[in-house]
């Protein structure tokens, strides 16, 4: 279930997991993400950068980082190359909230800062369809994530 309104972006999925393998999971940002991933985010104060192509160049900060239950990066820069907006990235947070849910964890995600008055908003937005929509859950359910 994707929310769109003029509220932050927001997504939420059911996993067949257990929180803390989901927790382990999102922190292994490199095997969910398309591209190349330097550094680590498996605890507050680590820091991965994210580059893909031309089109996406960022920094994140792992600020919150409570295994099974709440992880959150700062983005501390960014540039995208497909619009005018220079570091449309900055300054938001990307937040990953993990509650038990039967058998598994029912993960809601957001990206704080990502509204419909952001150029990038639709692209954004689909893009994160793709990574935690798609690709995270492939990943925590059968340990392959998957391409673009």
């Amino acid at each position: 279930m994707t929310t769109q309104t003029a509220t932050d972006y927001t997504t939420t999925i059911d996993l067949d997991r257990s929180p803390d393998a989901v927790t382990a999971a999102i922190a292994d940002v490199g095997r969910w993400w398309l591209g190349d991933v330097a550094g680590a985010a498996d605890r507050v104060g680590a820091e991965f950068t994210y580059r893909y192509r031309d089109l996406h160049d960022s920094t994140q900060r792992v600020t919150e980082f409570e295994p099974g239950r709440r992880i959150v990066w700062d983005v501390i820069d960014s540039e995208l190359g497909f619009v005018d907006e220079p570091d449309p990235w900055t300054g938001t947070r990307i937040v990953f909230d993990l509650q038990p849910s039967g058998a598994g964890t029912r993960l809601v995600f957001t990206h704080e800062g990502l509204t419909p008055a952001k150029e990038c908003y639709d692209a954004c937005s689909a893009g994160w369809d793709h990574f935690v929509v798609g690709s995270l859950r492939r990943f925590v359910e059968t340990g392959a994530g998957l391409p673009l």
